[in-house]
């Protein structure tokens, strides 16, 4: 009769299996038993003489003599001991009849090698048990091996059960004389196993990291570098341009025929006009944007822009010379410039076009905006203002006519040599001087472009004392300095000034934010332009000239203020065609939205009303979920720790930044604020030149070239002229997540599954693997355990089909009952991306003017295992839990208590609640979510239909609840205090927080078992401290209160905060300073740049944890007295100034309030304020200011 008993691995049984008669048969070999596969005898050394040898031959023998066994094996084993002979001679003339008739000779089994490091007989069960030592475990459950032996009358069979995760089902080895050689054998045949399956590497361990090779190989598309999708790498890129606006008809001779596209503008303020234009392109551009609809966002008002198709236009020779003389003309005067070159810089100033003017138009951008006619009827088409193109075209001839030789020559251009009643003698013309009032003029010195407004009493020998605040030396009047400066003499000096309004810069009109944020300041008395020249007089914005040196362009003011709103609007148009140009590439036969492409690549410094972070939050779910139904799928055989490892390395943020390089998504991306003033019309010349000085020579960046450097002198964002841009590394990835984001947003799953195709990403879910994977789970047994699933059943509201699936949820890696030995893992790795997307989906949809930061908070507040675990709670899920372990039952049913004597109505779904739970009842929510989502074919409706009622109610932005410590700090932050922080180890880790206000200190002291808990623990006390004392109305009450309860007892010291020290409950207002005592003045390095004093300032206050400074700016009217204190105003006095006082509270001490001097932008007022403030503290012995 054969019996069977079952023996656990290692222990003393292990020990006494090496004395039995196999052991002793294995005792010749000059080998102790190693159960470090990895770590190997020592050879014997060849000069060991044989005595040593012997002598140690010998004791080893000793050591595994058997005890209680046959007299045979007694007998061999003592004529072993007292041989004179080696021990190895002895084992190799041994006869193989002592092994059983039916297995073959050990030392074929001994020669079986397996990876790299072999597997033996001898190491076969240290391997094994290594092996389930590395698989995924808990503390509720171990990962060990288990035996059970058969015994018959001529030996002993061993069967080996591995761990409920491992996919080798249970292995019956071959028989031997004891169990512990039928133990090793059995282990050496599961080695093989396991190697045929490859689910351990080469050195005979598991592979946990063993990412599927078609999936992450395509991910690997550049060479590894350090950092790589990371914020602190920053990489050079280029920037990709519209195809749509490129062409090179500009510089044909022949009738061209280009598309139209009417561009119309309203106000919202009544009276201000803005006239029609139409602008022509080469080819048909995307929907979106030959439709777009766009609000400009002026000072003052905003402008409704409006595009749409008109047709095509023909333009003969004759006529494209003219329209490109007047786009050339009217930008270049506006916003560019006219000349290059002069005296300054020792070159000869020349008008830009008088060249061939192939040199200012660029294929890459080419296209037309022209004024519409408003009088003549369009009929359905468009008719161009050829009136007021025709006068700019004669005013570039005649500028060409003055500039002829490379000097101006005014001469023969007019015959008055008189100046005959009210007329005004302008550069080609005479006039009277009201039909003036408005009129657009071209300086023909400068190439300017300014609107006249009226006539003053000055004259050209006029003196510049009394008008010009800044003094030319040498120049009496203005007669006498055109004469030096241009070498013009005025012919009529005696006539008028008009008084002008000079053009401004273009302005960023896009966004809401920007107009908010207030008009840019205006131009400073005689500010100097790129050009070299000067403005003759600014007063309050105002230019005095001669009139013969203007030429009049009768450009009505509609047309010339419409010119405003071309760099935002062509901008926009632009980066919409940019956004379509990446939806081609991408072609994915759907209408998803430039607009979301555009959301997708846009960045939050580019201070827009979008930004790809609310995407980027969605795609990073989306991505996750659809890379998890794919592993699940397709790897049935793979446990949960290798599925979230294979997970890992394809949705990591340098898989994806490879993924992004490798599609030259980089070059789509905008990182940077829109800048009008570097926007550059076809036929522009720019005047704000970004000199390439980038270490590459071509404009495409194909090789990215990055720095590790955690304070870079580089300047993120910011294109130079060739395109070339610095960007974080972590930006490419989080564009690719976004992008991921805007399909799912625009065409669900199968949209964004076919970016990850795109991406080279294999994701894709096939219906034969969903059958498979629901066919193995019908195979579970669940007859036994009925009445669980179908209550269970009834409490979800849903019905399963495969009611193994159920069962297979519900089953804890502890509970061994089932011969299958399956359990929850897999498909909790699934349910937690499920609900992942479920509720981030609800989140984005819900909350749609919600920004970034907050809907990644509720996000946190949502989706994390304590959340699902009070809803396990709530609704008694952990009742159907199957499991073997007591000690996390009694953990499971103290964290039930616990929740259940609070009212379960007011149960906030937070992750910050007093008590934590097992993750055991966070996971049987992801697994329930996970079997239904495999048992409706991956249908995420049903799933979201059961578990809507159980998650609700979902955190809102009324009831989001930050951690304290995240509440304490951005309080800190937002009202000028600094959070002093220190931790120390010990038994328990202990964090000490300090606040220093304006008169008193707030210390509390926290635990926990890491550094976490315990500056969560002491900042919960704090906050409450500060709203007790009227400093806070913390949203955290509650909770901080719950928390307090529960940490007051003796029986929660288990839980987030271990234990509470009762003596410092009571929080300390100390009158000391928080900082550090000072035995001498602090040196202080002070930057006299912009902003240098304030950041000096700011970080002297955080050494010592004062109060920050607080600053209080106003606007100073001209007609307002100079600001006290004795400081010199350093605006112009005809200009409007800010002047700041800044107060600064010395804990325990004085209050410093002072005024610094006037300056006509805010920022610099407070610089002045700031290094007064220096200064004082120097004067009191605090500091020492060292100014650089």
């Amino acid at each position: 009769m054969a019996g069977a008993e079952a023996e656990p691995v290692g222990g003393e049984a292990a020990v006494m299996g090496v004395a039995d008669s196999a052991a002793a048969e294995a005792a010749p070999v000059v080998s102790e038993v190693n159960m470090n596969p990895l770590k190997r005898s020592p050879e014997p050394s060849v000069e060991e003489d044989e005595a040593d040898r012997q002598k140690r031959q010998n004791t080893e023998c000793q050591d595994f003599t058997p005890r209680g066994v046959d007299a045979e094996q007694n007998n061999l084993a003592s004529a072993i001991s007292r041989s004179k002979t080696s021990m190895v001679e002895t084992a190799f003339n041994r006869d193989s009849k002592d092994l059983l008739p039916h297995l073959s000779p050990v030392k074929d089994r001994n020669g079986c090698h397996i990876g790299t490091a072999g597997a033996t007989v001898d190491s076969s069960i240290s391997i094994i048990s290594e092996y389930c030592d590395k698989l995924p475990k808990d503390k509720y459950h171990t990962t060990r091996p288990s035996f059970e032996f058969t015994h018959h009358d001529d030996g002993f069979v061993c069967t080996l059960t591995l761990p409920s995760s491992d996919v080798l089902p249970p292995l019956e080895g071959p028989k031997a004389r004891s169990k512990q050689k039928a133990k090793q054998l059995v282990c050496l045949d599961a080695c093989k196993q396991l190697d045929l399956l490859g689910v351990h590497d080469d050195c005979l361990c598991p592979s946990l990291k063993e990412p599927p090779v078609e999936i992450v190989n395509k991910a690997s598309v550049l060479t590894s570098n350090a950092g790589v999708g990371t914020q602190k790498r920053k990489e050079l890129h280029g920037t990709t341009r519209a195809c749509a606006f490129s062409g090179t008809w500009a510089s044909k001779r022949t009738v061209i025929k280009l598309q139209g596209y009417k561009l119309n503008f309203s106000c919202d303020q009544v009276g201000q006009k803005y006239s029609e234009f139409v602008l022509l392109i080469d080819t048909t551009i995307a929907n979106e944007a030959a439709n777009l609809d766009i609000n400009l966002y002026l000072h003052d008002k905003m402008v409704k822009a409006s595009v749409s198709p008109c047709g095509l236009l023909e333009l003969d020779v004759q006529q494209m010379e003219q329209v490109k003389l007047f786009q050339a003309l009217i930008f270049n005067g506006l916003f560019g410039k006219l000349f290059t070159g002069s005296k300054s810089s020792n070159s000869s100033r020349e008008f830009i076009l008088n060249k061939d003017d192939n040199l200012i138009w660029n294929n890459a951008n080419m296209y037309l905006l022209l004024p519409m006619d408003p009088t003549l009827e369009s009929h359905d088409s468009f008719c161009i203002n050829w009136r007021v193109i025709d006068e700019a075209a004669t005013a570039v001839r005649l500028m060409r006519k003055i500039h002829s030789d490379g000097k101006m020559n005014l001469l023969a251009i007019l015959d008055f040599d008189q100046i005959y009643g009210d007329l005004i003698h302008l550069a080609n013309t005479s006039c009277e001087v009201h039909t003036l009032r408005n009129v657009a003029v071209l300086a023909v010195h400068t190439g300017k472009i300014y609107t006249a407004l009226h006539v003053t009493d000055l004259s050209a020998n006029s003196t510049f004392d009394g008008v010009s605040s800044k003094k030319e030396s040498g120049f009496k009047t203005f007669t006498e300095y055109f004469e030096k400066k241009y070498d013009i003499v005025l012919r009529h000096p005696s006539q008028p000034l008009l008084v002008l309004k000079p053009s401004h810069n273009p302005h960023n009109l896009l966004s809401s934010k920007i107009r908010d944020e207030g008009p840019c300041p205006p131009l400073c008395y005689g500010e100097n332009k790129n050009d070299g020249t000067t403005d003759v007089i600014k007063v309050n914005n105002r230019v005095h000239m001669p009139p013969e040196l203007l030429i009049p362009l009768n450009l009505p003011e509609d047309i010339l203020r419409a010119f405003y709103l071309f760099p935002s609007l062509m901008y926009r148009m632009e980066t919409l065609m940019l956004a379509s140009q990446l939806r081609s590439e991408i072609a994915y036969d759907s209408n998803i939205s430039s607009f979301l492409i555009l959301e997708a690549i846009t960045t939050l410094r580019c201070s827009e009303d979008f930004s790809m972070e609310r995407l980027e939050l969605l795609g990073d779910s989306v991505l996750k979920y659809a890379v998890s139904c794919h592993l699940f799928l397709k790897f049935p055989d793979k446990h949960e720790g290798q599925l979230s490892s294979s997970r890992i390395d394809i949705i990591s943020n340098a898989a994806l930044h490879r993924l992004g390089i490798k599609h030259k998504i980089q070059g789509y991306i905008r990182d940077a604020a829109f800048d009008p003033r570097r926007w550059l019309a076809p036929g522009q010349r720019t005047n704000r030149p970004f000199h390439c000085k980038c270490p590459v020579d071509y404009e495409v960046v194909t090789k990215d070239i990055h720095v590790i450097d955690e304070k870079p002198t580089i300047k993120i964002g910011q294109a130079c002229d060739k395109g070339h841009r610095w960007m974080c590394s972590k930006t490419i990835s989080d564009c690719v997540e976004a992008i991921i984001g805007a399909y799912y947003v625009g065409g669900g799953l199968r949209a964004a599954v076919a970016v990850l195709r795109w991406l080279g990403v294999d994701a894709e879910i096939e219906e034969e693997l969903i059958m498979q994977t629901i066919l193995s789970a019908s195979m579970k047994t669940y007859v036994p355990k009925i009445d669980l699933v179908e209550a269970l059943e009834a409490k979800l509201g849903y019905a399963f089909s495969v009611k193994g699936l159920l069962l297979e949820a519900l089953t804890h890696p502890s509970h061994q009952e089932s011969e299958e030995r399956y359990s929850y893992e897999r498909l909790e790795f699934l349910g937690d991306a499920a609900l992942d997307i479920l509720l981030t989906w609800h989140l984005f949809s819900s909350h749609k003017d919600t920004d970034e930061g907050e809907l990644t908070d509720l996000r946190s507040a949502s989706v994390n295992n304590e959340n699902f675990a009070k809803v396990a709670v709530k609704h008694k899920l952990h009742h159907f839990l199957q499991q073997s372990s007591g000690i996390l039952l009694d953990q499971i049913t103290e964290y039930a208590n616990s929740l259940e004597n609070s009212s379960m109505d007011e149960i906030n779904l937070s992750s910050d609640a007093p008590l934590r739970g097992p993750k055991v009842l966070g996971d049987i929510v992801e697994s329930i979510a996970g079997a239904i989502l495999i048992d409706t074919k991956l249908d995420l409706d049903v799933v979201r239909g059961v578990f809507k009622p159980l998650l609700s109610p979902i955190v809102t932005p009324e009831n989001l609840e930050l951690p304290p410590f995240r509440e304490l700090l951005e309080w800190c932050n937002k009202n000028g205090y600094f959070l002093g922080i220190k931790c120390t180890d010990g038994d328990k880790i202990q964090a000490i927080l300090d606040v220093q206000l304006e008169d008193v200190l707030v210390i509390r002291r926290g635990f926990g078992k890491n550094k976490k808990d315990a500056k969560a623990h002491a900042a919960s006390m704090l906050l409450k401290d500060l709203e007790e004392k009227g400093f806070i109305i913390s949203k955290n009450a509650i909770r901080t209160e719950q928390f307090q309860k529960q940490c007051g007892s003796e029986n929660s010291c288990y839980n987030m905060f271990d234990a509470m020290d009762t003596q410092v409950l009571t929080p300390f207002w100390g009158n000391e300073s928080a900082g550090p005592v000072l035995d001498k003045p602090v040196h202080v390095a002070v930057k006299t740049s912009k902003g240098g004093p304030r950041v000096a300032l700011y970080e002297f206050c955080k050494k010592l944890q004062w109060p920050a400074p607080k600053f209080d700016s106003v606007k100073v009217l001209p007609s307002a007295c100079p600001p006290s204190g004795g400081s010199s105003v350093k605006a112009t006095p005809t200009q409007e100034f800010f002047a700041s006082t800044i107060t600064l509270h010395m804990p325990n001490s004085d209050v410093i309030s002072l005024t610094g001097d006037g300056f006509a932008d805010k920022k610099s007022s407070q610089d002045s304020a700031a290094l007064l403030m220096l200064h004082e503290l120097q004067r009191r012995g605090r500091l020492q200011v060292q100014e650089i």
